[in-house]
């Protein structure tokens, strides 16, 4: 089982709004260890070292060790709650891992060779990324940090799928297990500015050479007004 992060933990009795108020007040981070029928733990650790490692990719799609005491227990950061405006963490949720039980986690996706593109390097085109991040299904041991995506051979208008991207023996994607096969990344054309502003011109046309409703009837109304009776 690959392993990539290390926290200290402690394990925490109180519970409620004031109880983790006084955690955060102290630098400590409220979280809390569910998952594999076993009971949920409640857990606190301390708020810089979790800082750090938040800022780190690999941090979100890895295996992590909790050591709580003598104890130690691998785990997968389910979600992370932060405070709306000040630069705190307000709560975690971790996941137990076990080497025997399948595990469902987002993989990021690096994109590479998108300067050798044809599409790119002599077509004139532009590069649009779907999906950053794929969900995948494997053991622990098998968990990838992040699965590469070739763009290299892309031309104008071509695109990648799900199925496109090599996964690693014994994973696999969520989405092709349910029959689905979105597009990851795709080359198309670029608007120059000089194709949108005819379009532009084309759209004001109509409205510019549109008379306002019954203006065209006044000048009649008035001609006809002018005329003499016809004579009996």
């Amino acid at each position: 089982m690959k392993t990539s992060f290390e926290l200290i933990a402690a394990f925490r009795e109180d519970q409620g709004k004031g109880a983790s108020r006084r955690l955060r007040h102290a630098g400590r981070v409220p979280a809390i260890l569910y998952g594999s029928a076993r009971e949920p733990r409640a857990l606190s650790l301390d708020h810089n070292k979790v800082a750090l490692a938040l800022e780190n990719e690999r941090f979100y799609s890895t295996i992590i060790t909790l050591q709580v005491g003598e104890v130690t227990q691998q785990a997968i950061l389910r979600d992370v709650q932060r405070h709306p405006w000040k630069n705190q963490i307000v709560h975690l949720d971790f996941q137990r891992v076990f080497e025997d039980e399948k595990l469902r986690l987002p993989v990021p996706l690096h994109f590479v060779g998108e300067a050798a593109a044809p599409g790119i390097k002599t077509e004139g085109g532009m590069m649009s990324h779907a999906k950053n991040e794929v969900m995948v299904e494997c053991l622990p041991k098998d968990l990838p940090e992040y699965l590469t995506v070739d763009t290299s051979g892309l031309h104008l208008n071509q695109s990648l799928h799900l199925s496109d991207i090599p996964f690693p023996e014994g994973v696999v994607a969520v989405d092709i297990v349910h029959g689905r096969n979105p597009i990851v990344v795709a080359v198309h054309s670029q608007r120059t500015e000089e194709e949108v502003a005819p379009a532009a011109d084309a759209a004001e046309a109509p409205k510019a050479a549109a008379a306002p409703k019954g203006a065209a009837a006044k000048p009649d109304a008035k001609a006809d007004a002018k005329k003499p009776a016809a004579k009996k």
